[in-house]
């Protein structure tokens, strides 16, 4: 099992979160552990695979989206039945088998945002404005911390989101950007500068306070490709 000393090799601890992520699916779809079992502790996962516990956070965030694990608060993670039957699932995804499917990610990505911005634009009361300016502000008190910043980011996007009241978009988009979190904060890390990601997403919320679906749909596909573009360097550079 995993959390044995004698288990697998440590992984460089040069290599993305996808590869501590692949690891553990790894394990759990060979049978390693069996479901409803708990997985070790994130202290004892970190230690037998050689990398810092935030990478194992990210990477059991990443298995809970996909299904295959169940994160219970005060508990810990449990493997989650019928393995065999979310396995396709997972394969599905292209989750961690390589840059093309990220960049289809975010590809896809893209598209859906653009589409929830009009929607937003088009739909939001003056409380959703209200709502959205919060999550705003507090991605201008985090500007300096990359981490806390990312979350902010994804809290503006989820509250556009639920603005747009397409449930269906919004859980698309709410698996889509989980899976691409990590990505986003080594764009960010990569860039060195949040002032960029502030402008735009300042641009989208000003549309959408000026209720125009046009202008929405525009500024949120601008700030998409500029993040593509950014996370296109982290992925060449190697960051």
């Amino acid at each position: 099992m995993v959390a044995d000393t004698g288990g697998p090799a440590p992984i460089r601890r040069d290599s993305p979160v996808s590869q501590v992520a692949r690891r553990l699916l790894d394990e759990v779809t060979a049978g390693g552990h069996r479901a409803g079992s708990r997985l070790p502790s994130e202290r004892r996962l970190a230690e037998s695979l050689g990398v810092g516990r935030s990478a194992i956070r990210e990477a059991i965030a990443v298995l809970e989206v996909l299904g295959l694990v169940e994160v219970r608060v005060g508990s810990g993670t449990y493997v989650r039945g019928t393995i065999s039957d979310l396995l396709p699932q997972a394969i599905d995804w292209g989750l961690m088998l390589g840059e093309r499917h990220t960049r289809d990610l975010v590809e896809t990505r893209l598209h859906l945002e653009a589409v929830t911005a009009r929607l937003a634009a088009q739909r939001a009361t003056d409380d959703d404005v209200a709502r959205l300016r919060a999550r705003l502000d507090r991605m201008r008190e985090t500007a300096e911390a990359v981490a806390e910043f990312t979350e902010a980011d994804v809290d503006f996007h989820l509250e556009v989101a639920r603005i747009a009241g397409n449930t269906v978009l919004r859980d698309i988009l709410h698996s889509v950007r989980a899976l691409l979190r990590v990505w986003i904060q080594r764009a960010v890390g990569a860039d060195g500068d949040t002032a960029a990601t502030l402008a735009e997403h300042v641009a989208v919320f000003e549309a959408i306070e000026l209720r125009d679906p046009d202008r929405a749909a525009t500024a949120m596909g601008t700030h998409m490709k500029s993040a593509s573009a950014r996370l296109e360097r982290s992925l060449s550079t190697g960051a």
